[in-house]
């Protein structure tokens, strides 16, 4: 086959380019300090199995590469919350921080904000570290009467008040990257990951946009000051840190995480240190890579501590977000002992000496 030949008839998925660009690399392989991974999956929630089927495996993992504690965010509720938290928290104190989640079956009856705040009390009883909110709020959740509710629903009025009266943190993922609710045409810049996950497409009429799933976070987080908020993956909108940065400038209870977004950051990696050097206190080092190796953690590592320029944020070749490299953001010791540790201790019980104060 000619090369002429060749370059008409190559496919998309079949094209793997191979790098050229040749700069330093650098490679620390643990953290200088103990650090926390603030966002993380090891119960069952999405498998039937344990994601974590080795738990002192793991830990010794986690010690290798200096990682003290990690987020849990698969507790559920009732027998299965307490099975979760024997599992990791209570054998294994100040390592995992377990958040529970909510029972959304409730909303096919009236009255669920009520039933559901009593869940959150037990849970806070239990010991749980925070509850964890996913983006099934506004997209898929439906009330009694068969519609979509959203975090700015006041029949949400009684489980704002159990989190704050337990004084634990939220972490809410309510909204997925901006491409997902843009047509899937040539012009969408994640066209190969939603050829893949179709169902992780939500542009119709009969899903909200982005703006109104934002909205709701912003009136939820403002209307609850007691609330440490933490927004997931760079607060829901990696792509537009100037909306990040106006909530958290705006909000004293606003916080972000970093989980599943450095192949954002890292093309935008001036902008993105701006942020974290801006907002030191407010940024919080995690994954939600599960199961997480050593290799994921020295990964996120090499971003956040030096300045490795041109570089893959996967392994895969494609790799799965979008087709380009990252660069990394090199943080001062003092901004990165915050973000990787000292923030997550301030806001989540299990990995301070006490509750929120």
């Amino acid at each position: 086959m000619t090369n002429e030949k060749l370059s008409r008839d190559l496919l998309l998925s079949e094209f793997i380019p191979e790098q050229m660009v040749r700069l330093p690399e650098h490679h620390p392989s643990r953290f200088p300090i103990p650090a926390y991974d603030a966002h993380n999956h090891l119960g069952r929630w999405f498998t039937k199995d344990w994601v974590i089927p080795d738990v002192p495996a793991f830990v010794a993992m986690l010690d290798e590469v200096n990682v003290q504690g990690v987020v849990n965010l698969d507790g559920p509720w009732g027998d299965e919350l307490e099975v979760t938290l024997d599992r990791y928290d209570r054998a294994y104190p100040g390592r995992f921080a377990t958040f529970c989640r909510l029972n959304w079956a409730e909303t096919a009856n009236a009255g669920w904000g009520e039933r559901l705040a009593a869940s959150v009390r037990i849970a806070a009883k239990s010991g749980v570290s925070g509850l964890k909110l996913w983006k099934d709020i506004g997209l898929r959740n439906r009330d009694e009467k068969g519609e979509l509710f959203f975090l700015d629903d006041t029949r949400l009025s009684p489980v704002w008040a159990e989190v704050a009266d337990a004084r634990i943190p939220i972490l809410v993922h309510i909204a997925d990257p901006a491409a997902f609710f843009r047509p899937l045409d040539a012009t969408n810049e994640r066209f190969e990951e939603l050829v893949r996950h179709p169902d992780w497409h939500f542009y119709g009429p009969e899903f909200p946009s982005l703006e109104r799933l934002l909205d709701s976070l912003e009136y939820c987080v403002a209307a609850n000051p007691r609330i440490q908020f933490i927004g997931a993956h760079v607060g829901c909108y990696a792509e537009d840190l100037a909306w990040v940065d106006r909530m958290i400038s705006t909000y004293p209870n606003f916080n972000v995480d970093i989980s599943a977004r450095i192949a954002e950051l890292g093309r935008q990696p001036r902008a993105t240190r701006n942020l974290f050097l801006k907002h030191p206190d407010r940024v919080l080092f995690g994954t939600d890579i599960f199961p997480a190796r050593a290799s994921d953690y020295r990964k996120y590592l090499r971003f956040l501590a030096t300045d490795d320029e041109c570089f893959p944020y996967s392994e895969h070749n494609p790799p799965p977000t979008g087709r380009w490299t990252i660069s990394a953001i090199d943080l001062p010791e003092d901004v990165l002992a915050k973000v990787i540790a000292g923030n997550a201790r301030r806001i989540i019980p299990a990995f301070s000496r006490g509750r929120l104060q």
